[in-house]
């Protein structure tokens, strides 16, 4: 068996505009655009436009492994919530800091997607993306408890509306 190469990995893009600073909330309606990288062919991004969201892999990279935390805890420090391991959670306090979001393509000019409705801030580097396929989607009905629907009640209000 042959041992698995190291993870090396280079963003191929940066967020740039949309959020400057890290919140829970209010995440909905901000402009941003994914700039893809200077020495990626623009060839890598064509057909794109014919999709209405995009699947965006990106690094919490404001944050630092200081702020993994490897045990159960409230979400959001919120004791009306129960205590779920870290791998319940999806924040920047997972051993990768690693982020998934479903951002809407407005429209491609040339290296610039533009985008709304991602939940990255100016700067992040992002690992991936793709187009979001709906029969890559979840199959059968979604289960969840109750919490992450009463935590996240606010997370896609407008920005504008803080």
């Amino acid at each position: 068996m042959t041992e698995p190469q190291p993870l090396r990995i280079k963003p191929i893009a940066t967020v740039v505009g949309g959020h400057t600073e890290v919140l829970d909330d209010y995440q909905g309606g901000v402009e941003s655009i994914i700039r893809l990288r200077e020495d990626l062919p623009l060839e890598t991004l064509q057909g794109i436009e014919q999709f209405s969201h995009l699947t965006v892999t990106w690094h919490f990279s404001l944050s630092g492994p200081e702020a993994v935390e490897l045990h159960a805890r409230s979400p959001r420090g919120d004791e009306r919530w129960p205590a779920t391991g870290t791998f319940v959670h999806r924040n920047h306090r997972r051993p990768n800091q690693l982020a998934i979001s479903y951002p809407r393509l407005l429209g491609v000019d040339g290296r610039d997607l533009i985008v709304t409705d991602l939940d990255a801030v100016e700067g992040t580097p992002v690992i991936d993306l793709a187009p979001y396929f709906t029969a890559m989607g979840p199959r059968g009905p979604v289960r969840e408890p109750a919490w992450p629907g009463e935590m996240l009640a606010g997370y896609w209000r407008d920005a504008d509306s803080r």
